[in-house]
């Protein structure tokens, strides 16, 4: 990103490499805030909103961008002298001025559109120097904030004449401030246009980060091509960026337009960041472009490519509204993260698997697997609010996707994300404000809301953990009074029969509704490689049930049951809780 500001779809870019503000009058002259300032003009002009009559009727002007070359002179003025002396020193705006309730009202409004936006501060660490000297870069997104919140508070006493009896310290500068820097790799053919594009280096958030993304739901599943749909893509430089991700053992390269900034953005929740020690020179094993323009195509593509010549994973998603949810953009890196295990002979799992640590001292490591809204996040959050009274420790090692691999007879599960993206409807209410200091949120407001929260460190994701108990979330079946949450399998051919259906309840994370099934529950890589899996799922079951050191059976969430999305997670908990003290 070359230029010093760019505003798109409701998404500030400031490149405080380009130009940095470094106090009030460095802003109002600033190309960005008198974009920013027609851009919220216009819109109201569109809407014919009272302020803009009153900005109309007193300045006597109907041109947007006339008022707001006359805004940018008042406020000016109103950041050094009061409303009598403005008056005085020009009597054009005494009509403005005046009517002090309107124009504190205009200034309200404005600021409130500012904060609305989602706003990147951005700086490029190879020529840090030039826009920002010596501060630092947590110190550049604070300062510039501190700015901003200064010009605010000093027109408004300009113009009411008194301090405010109380100062809220809200975050006005970024959302989130980005540094990046260009990283050198090997590009082989047929990925040229991927040259150049600036890695992200370091994110910092101003937390809680809430997005309101078009959509809130991911539809279909991803296919496969057999050839390079890069081939066929249009990529400006300028408007892109790279999140390297540290998927389980795959390296990614995650490549997104900066129309779909606050999903990048979000990763760093969710991927371990990968250091750039780690990706100089070095070939990932996942590339993932995210939002591409393609020549004369305007059907939504979701699709990847087994590059065999290169051994990369490549995944493609074009531009569109459709895809304005971050499931598209985490469900498709963990499918070429599945594809790539199935390769190498191990078997992916759609679940969440814990380590838990009774206060008696028993343990074990428990996988639920099931596929979106069968209850694997939720039941974690039931073991999290039963805590205090039941658990000495809880380790969280996957919470939607790990892998199983088969070493010395021991089945061993391995997480990929270090982070939880799930659903605000189906947390304990608090959960959420608790967390609320280092989270991201996603349109909290809808059906579907979604929160993305960090949960375990990147070590004991990779690490195997032996498994112990290996459940399916069975959340449509009801449990009668002093009936069982918890049922095992007697043979691999019974367990498979279950795994393999896939059945659930639709909860609305897709646009899926009732009862619907999908293969191994898991429409993210074995869907697409069924004959693989299938060879792969005799192999660990039958190891599950000859070595005898796995209990294999159903947990029933009763996410689905109507009444029962609460208490049922819960009482599964609870009965889990007395099975692992009977195991050891």
């Amino acid at each position: 990103m070359k230029k010093e500001f760019s505003m798109s779809n409701d998404k500030v870019m400031i490149n405080f490499t380009a130009k940095y503000c470094n106090n009030i009058d460095s802003v109002l002259e600033s190309n960005g805030f008198r974009r920013i300032l027609d851009t919220y003009l216009k819109k109201s002009k569109r809407k014919k909103t009272l302020t803009y009559r009153f900005l109309t009727e007193s300045l006597e002007c109907n041109s947007a961008s006339e008022i707001c070359k006359l805004l940018i002179k008042s406020i000016r003025l109103l950041t050094i002298m009061d409303v009598e002396e403005v008056i005085e020193l020009n009597p054009n705006y005494k009509n403005l001025l005046k009517d002090k309730d309107s124009f504190i009202r205009f200034i309200e409004e404005f600021y409130l559109y500012w904060r609305r936006l989602e706003r990147y501060t951005i700086i490029h660490r190879y020529n840090i120097q030039q826009g920002l000297a010596a501060m630092s870069f947590t110190e550049a997104n604070a300062k510039f904030s501190e700015i901003i919140l200064k010009l605010y508070r000093r027109v408004e006493k300009n113009v009411l004449g008194y301090q405010p009896k109380v100062y809220r310290q809200i975050p006005a500068g970024g959302n989130a401030c980005v540094m990046i820097h260009k990283m050198d790799w090997p590009i082989p053919l047929g990925y040229e246009g991927l040259e150049d594009i600036p890695f992200i280096d370091n994110i910092l958030l101003e937390t809680p980060f809430i997005t309101y993304p078009k959509k809130n739901t991911r539809d279909g599943m991803f296919s496969e091509t057999k050839e390079n749909p890069l081939k066929y893509s249009r990529i400006n430089k300028e408007h892109w960026f790279c999140y390297p991700a540290k998927i389980g053992e795959s390296l990614a390269y995650i490549y997104f337009h900066r129309d779909f900034m606050e999903h990048g953005i979000t990763l760093c929740n969710l991927f371990e960041m990968a250091r750039s020690e780690e990706i100089r020179g070095r070939r990932p094993d996942i590339v993932y472009v995210f939002g591409a323009n393609d020549e004369n195509v305007e059907e939504l593509k979701t699709i990847f490519y087994d590059d065999k010549k290169n051994d990369i994973m490549l995944g493609y998603v074009n531009h569109s509204d459709k895809i304005d949810y971050f499931g598209y953009m985490k469900k498709m890196s963990l499918t070429l993260h599945n594809l790539i295990m199935i390769k190498k002979g191990y078997l992916p799992i759609h679940g969440a698997m814990v380590n838990i640590i009774l206060k008696n001292g028993k343990t074990a490591n428990v996988v639920i697997m099931g596929d979106s809204g069968a209850g694997k996040s939720e039941s974690l959050e039931a073991f999290r609010s039963l805590s205090e009274e039941y658990i000495s420790d809880m380790t969280i090692i996957f919470d939607d996707m790990g892998t199983f691999k088969l070493e010395n007879g021991e089945i061993l599960g391995c997480g990929t994300e270090i982070g939880a993206f799930v659903r605000l409807d189906d947390l304990d209410q608090g959960y959420a404000f608790k967390e609320m200091d280092r989270s991201i949120f996603m349109n909290p407001d809808k059906v579907n809301a979604r929160l993305v929260v960090p949960v375990a460190p990147y070590k004991e994701v990779v690490k195997g953990h032996k498994v112990d108990l290996f459940f399916y979330a069975n959340n449509y079946e009801e449990v009668k009074e002093n009936g069982k949450y918890l049922e095992y399998f007697t043979s691999p051919e019974a367990a498979i029969k279950v795994f393999k259906a896939g059945a659930r309840m639709a909860k609305g994370t897709t646009t899926e509704n009732g009862l619907v099934e999908s293969f191994f529950a898991n429409p993210f890589g074995p869907a697409q490689k069924q004959e693989e899996t299938n060879e792969l799922i005799e192999k660990y079951f039958n190891a599950m049930f000859e070595n005898g050191n796995v209990k294999v059976g159903q947990i029933k969430t009763c996410l689905g049951v109507e009444g029962q999305e609460k208490n049922g997670p819960r009482n599964a908990a609870l009965e889990l809780f007395d099975e692992i003290k009977k195991l050891f």
